[in-house]
């Protein structure tokens, strides 16, 4: 796993909400910075993967880990 500068645990949030979070977290970082998001929707699977393709961070991994997903975001420019 890749090392990151920030956790944020969303377990029990259904979409919208984890995305919502996620953007105002990484509003709230330096570019370059990495934040770890653990959702337990499986529809995060898509959406992270969509968040990614429309804004400039990039998500450098995903996967599951027991019954939650887990993101790392990193913040673009």
């Amino acid at each position: 796993m890749l090392s990151f500068d920030q956790e944020l645990d969303l377990t029990g949030l259904n979409c919208p909400l984890p995305i919502l979070r996620t953007k105002k977290a990484l509003a709230g970082v330096e570019p370059g910075h990495v934040i770890r998001i653990i959702t337990s929707d499986p529809g995060s699977l898509r959406d992270f993967e969509a968040f990614a393709k429309l804004t400039v961070h990039e998500l450098l991994e995903s996967g599951e880990d027991n019954e939650n997903y887990f993101f790392l975001l990193k913040r673009g420019e």
